[in-house]
């Protein structure tokens, strides 16, 4: 099965009144190890590199967000500034220039989305939400 078609429909959340979306990247990662539920060969596929998986799926997967918040969050190469966490299971960060990523876990997954320098990061919270609530419905 592909999960690529969810980055579609997350993208597709992220949009505000006017069409606008505001997410431009995403990804589905295993919380069990952080291995890629969806494809890099995705048009808007955000790619994690090395360990990044494995190092955000750690995080969530004890709930501590320790190294998140002393060393920021990893994803496409870039340090993004840990911003907060909620109820063990949402994270953002954001990094000037860039913008800024939302990570939010299912039972088995974790949905990441980025945000672009400008975007209204809210929306893009909004779409990783609503895949990662979905999941979360069918016991993933």
């Amino acid at each position: 099965m592909s999960w690529d078609s969810y980055i579609d429909n997350l993208v597709a959340q992220t949009k505000d009144a006017s069409g606008t979306a505001h997410s431009d990247r995403a990804c589905i990662i295993g919380l069990d190890g952080g291995a890629p539920w969806t494809t890099a060969g995705h048009a808007n596929a955000l790619k994690l590199q090395g360990t990044e998986g494995a190092n955000i799926a750690k995080c969530f997967k004890s709930k501590d967000f320790s190294a998140f918040m002393a060393g920021g969050v990893h994803a496409e190469g870039l340090k993004y500034q840990f911003l907060r966490e909620e109820d063990a299971k949402l994270v953002l960060a954001k990094k000037k220039g860039e913008g800024a990523i939302t990570l939010q876990a299912s039972k088995t997954a974790i949905v990441i989305a980025h945000c672009p320098e400008g975007g209204q990061q809210g929306n893009t919270n909004k779409g990783v939400s609503v895949i990662a609530e979905y999941l979360e419905s069918l016991g993933m």
